[in-house]
């Protein structure tokens, strides 16, 4: 059966970098990919280290070619994919281990061309969050192309490595990298793409780890005069795409904006100073912690796994991490009062109250206390609009379960939910 991914890394002199990328890609949570690992003539034994992955994982399968370049490089690897989508890394960068599985849940849950992400900046040990969009949307073809105006040639929309396309699409209208362009390649192939891709889907969670490593134009060997001409003749392809997204009158009323890509294309894509350092960017825990035995132990790594899918749902819609845990807790628990709520949940009540306020001006809640006194409760209702929300924040939960019992068979799962009850039945029995 074929895959439903295929992840497409070219390499070329990797070898102080690859394992870094590849053991992301094979430790991801999301297991249906077959890896394509394309070697493009390297010459310092990454060759040998694909060659090394194809043998320990049957997911893994290499090419070995004359060194052509990156865009023939990845025609290769489109020849021979079989999944339903197309996922790109470059060889010097990694990915988070939920990437997969959030790009592939975007794309099926609303029916999407394409999937684009935020992504991290990494430069040393330092790491910035990029993003352009500001939140988490279905978008039309007319819709990305207006954002894309606002912010032309900058990586969020040029590259190909934070996105997942469709393999049928590609195929129907054989796009590929053309091999005669150096800067801006994977551009092209964005622009050809999005001309017969109808929805979009951004998707705010950074899921791509990428290294500001590679060198600019002018370091690539190239003359002043060939970088103008390259430059102009992107330029108006970029220009005959809005002439074919918008009609002749939305064309001329943005015209100016099309022509800030001349100006915004000699950065060679935007990317923010790196702010914190690599490492805090998401949930992370301790050595010592990971490794602790005992319940106490135990308790605090699982707090962290569901802190952890949480969140990525969070970050997907917006919301704090705190934020993101109380809706899962309003969610799962009936009518409660303050103290109550305050105490299951670990906030203070003032903590609390301020939370409920947030999320109920997002009109993702709506509270409404009942009774006086000691009985005053709160109920707790979610309004249409939380749907999408609610629906991320379970698939944490459903996520954070799936984790704790991989690998577990139906007949074990059965044995330790009566197990789990008995432990819960022992904790009733003495705090009742």
């Amino acid at each position: 059966m074929d895959p439903t991914v295929s992840i497409i890394v070219p390499v070329y002199n990797a070898g102080d970098v690859l394992r870094r990328c590849v053991d992301s890609v094979l430790n991801q949570e999301y297991g249906d990919f077959e890896l394509l690992l394309a070697d493009d003539g390297s010459r310092d034994g990454s060759g040998a280290l694909c060659d090394a992955y194809a043998a320990a994982d049957p997911r893994v399968r290499v090419f070995h070619k004359e060194n052509s370049g990156v865009s023939d490089t990845r025609n290769l690897c489109l020849e021979q994919a079989r999944g339903r989508y197309l996922q790109f890394l470059d060889a010097d960068d990694w990915i988070t281990p939920d990437a997969t599985k959030l790009l592939v849940r975007a794309m099926e849950e609303h029916g999407c061309d394409l999937v684009v992400s935020d992504f991290y900046r990494v430069v040393g040990e330092r790491v910035s969050h990029k993003g352009d969009i500001d939140e988490t949307q279905v978008l039309s073809r007319e819709e990305y192309a207006d954002h894309m105006m606002e912010n032309p040639a900058d990586f969020y929309y040029g590259v190909l490595w934070n996105k997942l396309y469709r393999r049928d699409l590609v195929e129907r209208h054989g796009l590929r990298m053309d091999p005669a362009i150096s800067w801006c390649e994977d551009f092209m192939f964005n622009l050809e793409y999005i001309r017969h891709a109808q929805r979009f889907f951004a998707l705010q969670v950074p899921v791509y780890y990428y290294v500001k490593t590679k060198g600019s134009l002018c370091t690539q060997g190239l003359n002043l005069s060939k970088t103008i001409q390259m430059k102009l003749a992107v330029f108006e392809d970029y220009n005959q795409f809005y002439k074919t997204v918008l009609d002749e009158e939305e064309y001329e009323k943005r015209r100016l904006k099309i022509y800030r890509f001349l100006i915004d294309a000699a950065q060679d894509g935007a990317v923010p100073p790196v702010s914190a350092r690599l490492g805090s960017e998401r949930v992370r825990v301790s050595s010592t912690a990971l490794e602790g035995r005992g319940p106490l132990f135990d308790l605090f790594r699982e707090r962290k796994l569901l802190d952890y899918y949480l969140e990525a749902a969070g970050l997907k819609n917006g919301l704090s991490l705190a934020e993101a845990r109380l809706l899962l807790y309003l969610r799962q628990s009936g009518p409660s009062g303050r103290k109550e709520l305050a105490e299951f949940t670990g906030l203070s009540r003032g903590g609390l109250s301020m939370l409920l306020k947030r999320l109920e001006g997002r009109e993702l809640i709506a509270v409404t206390e009942t009774g006086k006194g000691r009985e005053k409760r709160l109920e707790i209702a979610f309004p249409q609009a939380a749907g999408p929300v609610l629906e991320d924040v379970e698939d944490a939960w459903e996520d954070y379960e799936a984790a704790r019992l991989s690998g577990f068979s139906p007949e074990e799962r059965e044995r330790w939910d009566e197990l789990a009850e008995r432990v819960q039945e022992n904790i009733r029995r003495v705090l009742q």
